[in-house]
């Protein structure tokens, strides 16, 4: 996270398992220069899982076993819209609705590691930190 040129915060993160990508169905994390456009799940309890964008009102820890394995989206919702319409905005390459999000995890262990389906993944401590300092329509560098 930079403010003024310096940078005030880093976080470890997980990307997507594909090589990067702006196309639909690529299951590629996006690149290039986005803007958060929503933020969701504002005083949720940490590790409470979303589908849909809604709280489904319990942690990812009480989820049900077989729901636990699976990569959940946890704790906060940052989602980005892309901002340049021969990349990431728009027709067949369009982050917003491709749904790309900077959420929580269930699976803080593999982070640092290619893991998800286009989304970046944090640790839920993180991403609720980044949650609290980013505002709507603040700049998101994919590179």
């Amino acid at each position: 996270m930079f403010s003024d040129n310096e940078i005030i915060q880093s976080y470890t993160i997980s990307t997507s398992k594909n090589p990067p990508s702006c196309l639909n169905n690529s299951y590629g994390t996006p690149i290039g220069l986005h803007a958060v456009s929503d933020k969701i799940g504002d005083g949720e309890l940490r590790g409470t899982v979303f589908k849909g964008r809604v709280s489904q009102g319990y942690s990812y820890r009480d989820a049900p076993l077989v729901e636990r394995s699976k990569n959940l989206i946890t704790s906060r919702i940052i989602r980005i819209r892309g901002l340049d319409p021969t990349l990431n905005a728009g027709g067949n390459h369009d982050s917003y609705s491709r749904y790309i999000y900077i959420h929580g995890t269930n699976h803080e262990q593999r982070l640092g590691e290619a893991f998800s389906l286009g989304c970046i993944e944090m640790s839920n401590d993180d991403c609720i930190d980044l949650f609290d300092r980013i505002s709507i329509n603040s700049l998101i560098w994919i590179a």
